[in-house]
């Protein structure tokens, strides 16, 4: 066989095989059965696959409106999960489907784990909004706070959570009230101690300033544990929070 009838013989070889890959691509090239309502799909590669370029999310968005995933399916069926959901995808900085989701169940030997969701993948306004999508602790102190989880919790983790109350004021029996009643309009960066302590300023200013004291907005800095006899002129609390 001459060096030219084998360059015929491949090349008719990689024709047949590129042209058996288009036209049969779920048998040639397709990594997995189809996974839940894609199975409908599974001889129609080109619904999802541009050709050479792989997966493309304008497809999947042709199919799948931004606005009604998980909120109804593509025949418009409402979807019920026993809770409202929340339609997140279209305040995505980018819209890459295949950067959470994937469509084929990958053969035993080549399954990878589902690619985790990021919230960066998100508008930050929209990051702000933990309660839009999770459901609230209903734990003891949680069920105090409404909103502002970005204080202490990170989006990239839940825990650990980066608040210790103790270290700017120690809450006591006395003191284990509402949040809001101390943090206004849930602003946790400040605190009042008027909404239990009927003082009056003018009153708190006068004596603080017999002992040589003018500022007293920020009353857990000499009272980290709201015991008066405990009270020091060095601002204790306030160093620890700088």
């Amino acid at each position: 066989m001459t060096r030219r009838w084998i360059v015929a013989l491949i090349a008719t070889n990689l024709v047949a095989l590129l042209t058996l890959a288009f036209v049969y691509p779920q048998f040639m090239v397709a990594p997995g059965p189809l996974e839940g309502g894609h199975g409908e799909l599974e001889t129609d590669c080109f619904a999802c696959h541009a050709p050479l370029r792989g997966a493309r999310a304008e497809r999947c968005i042709s199919c799948h409106e931004l606005d009604e995933i998980g909120v109804r399916t593509t025949q418009g069926v409402a979807i019920n999960l026993g809770k409202p959901k929340t339609t997140f995808h279209t305040s995505l900085l980018e819209k890459d489907c295949m950067a959470c989701h994937r469509a084929h169940r990958l053969p035993p030997l080549s399954h990878r784990e589902r690619p985790p969701f990021f919230h960066a993948l998100l508008e930050p306004k929209v990051r702000e909004q933990c309660a839009s999508c999770h459901t609230a602790p209903s734990d003891k102190l949680h069920g105090k706070i409404d909103g502002a989880c970005g204080q202490c919790h990170r989006d990239t983790h839940w825990k650990p959570a980066s608040f210790d109350h103790d270290q700017y004021f120690k809450l006591d029996r006395h003191h284990d009230k509402q949040c809001s009643r101390c943090h206004l309009n849930d602003d946790y960066t400040h605190y009042t101690c008027y909404g239990c302590h009927e003082h009056k300023q003018a009153a708190l200013l006068a004596e603080h300033r017999e002992e040589g004291i003018t500022e007293i907005e920020d009353c857990a800095a000499c009272h980290p544990d709201a015991r008066e006899k405990h009270a020091s002129k060095t601002p204790r609390a306030r160093k620890a929070r700088d």
